[in-house]
């Protein structure tokens, strides 16, 4: 039993190539006419293996009782042909012809059309796709799919053996700040002498 999906292929019979089996085909007949219909149970026992359908079984056994029952009529007519009958005659050589004919014809009619019918492509054929998933099938399979949980950040430790580094130094202020400030000191100095000299006037 095959779940959901591709179904797998079959596996195809190894097909002989046209000139194999026209050669085995006209063997087979060869031997059927030069036997006068005797060996006829030959043809029909390959296109029996070849085919494997009942129905071929059956005429093989068909004909290989025909072809008993033609060697016993010949054994028991007379050695001299003048001694025959001539219908004992005529039935013979109809029996001959038409087990000749029969074989020969259903024989090459069947095989043909049998590996015709295998090297024939199927009509109509698509490729196969896979079939997607049932909802069920979803449903299963949902339990087992865990999200994906986001990892916290690790913190960078500080290694212990790496010297700690030391904040910049301040760079000295620029000299400007330094006028200011002189500027400064001059105002207030200025200042602290021009309230000291009205306190005196004010005496």
């Amino acid at each position: 039993m095959h779940g959901y999906g591709p179904m797998p292929q079959q596996p195809t019979t190894p097909r002989s190539s046209p000139a194999t089996l026209t050669t085995v085909r006209v063997i087979l007949v060869a031997l059927t006419v030069l036997s006068c219909g005797l060996l006829g149970w030959a043809p029909m026992l390959r296109l029996a293996i070849v085919t494997r359908r009942p129905r071929d079984w059956f005429l093989l056994v068909v004909v290989l009782a025909l072809n008993i029952g033609l060697f016993a009529f010949i054994m028991a007519t007379p050695d001299d042909p003048d001694q025959m009958s001539d219908a004992a005659a005529l039935f013979m050589m109809l029996w001959i012809l038409g087990l000749l004919a029969g074989v020969i014809t259903y024989y090459l009619y069947a095989e043909i059309r049998h590996y015709n019918a295998l090297g024939a492509p199927a009509p109509y054929a698509t490729p196969v796709h896979p079939a997607p998933p049932l909802p069920y099938q979803q449903q299963h399979l949902a339990p087992h799919q865990q999200p994906q949980q986001p990892q916290p950040q690790q913190h960078q430790q500080p290694n212990p053996y790496t010297a700690p580094t030391t904040p910049p130094t301040p760079t000295p202020a620029p000299r400007r700040l330094d006028q200011v400030r002189a500027e400064l000191d001059e105002l207030s100095d200025y200042l602290r002498k021009d309230k000291d000299s009205r306190d005196g006037e004010g005496r």
